[in-house]
């Protein structure tokens, strides 16, 4: 589907203090962007950027990145933030996942969220696409390093959950906190994005989980 580009774009991109135009040459640098050590939780497909402004400003003392591979749509998280009035613990930027290793030494990210990812079940061959595929698993191992780290996911889609509970559960990764129903469950402190209230106004239940490799959950 071709993205209509936003006639205010340019200008948000040019002017937010969030954006990030080149991530590759903070590679192991990361706590020079934020000026402090906190620990950093990034978001695949942060979409239009609710989820991560909310916990931005919920959890001041973690920095949060926002990562999405369309320019066009990530001006729309750089405006939400803005509007949000986000602080110095936020940043965005356009780049593809797989891409990740040569962003991120090991050891930087300690948590990655994936919030109603494409599901990519059309198609058999696509299941390789998926963001809980065991090929993205293993980048995220080498992401968190020896420190390890955690992977937390929500999704409408019941197909991409059981594969996804598979998948972790096969690379031995620790699951808790699971949820076939998050928002008629005893789970706390739930932010929602822009695709899950829409979905949850629809009356589908939303799933979740935590995935922790080489950690306990707290």
């Amino acid at each position: 589907m071709r993205i209509r580009k936003k006639p205010w774009a340019e200008r948000e991109l040019a002017n937010n203090k969030t954006i990030i135009d080149d991530p590759f040459k903070y590679r192991g640098k990361w706590n020079e962007v934020f000026g402090n050590d906190n620990p950093i939780h990034i978001e695949i497909g942060c979409g239009k950027g609710n989820f991560i402004s909310e916990m931005s400003k919920i959890n001041p003392n973690i920095n949060y990145i926002g990562i999405e591979r369309e320019e066009q749509i990530i001006v729309s998280a750089l405006k939400k933030s803005r509007e949000l009035g986000v602080g110095d613990n936020v940043r965005f930027f356009c780049e593809d996942v797989a891409n990740c290793l040569d962003i991120f030494a090991p050891g930087e990210v300690t948590r990655i969220y994936t919030n109603f990812a494409d599901p990519w079940h059309r198609r058999r061959k696509w299941a390789k696409r998926r963001l809980t595929h065991k090929n993205f698993l293993n980048l995220y191992e080498k992401l968190f390093g020896e420190k390890g780290g955690e992977l937390f996911m929500k999704t409408d889609n019941k197909i991409l959950f059981e594969f996804s509970l598979n998948e972790i559960a096969d690379k031995g990764w620790r699951l808790h906190n699971i949820t076939l129903d998050l928002h008629n469950s005893d789970y706390e402190g739930n932010i929602m994005t822009e695709y899950e209230k829409k979905f949850s106004e629809m009356g589908m239940p939303i799933y979740r989980l935590e995935g922790y490799y080489n950690k306990l959950p707290e």
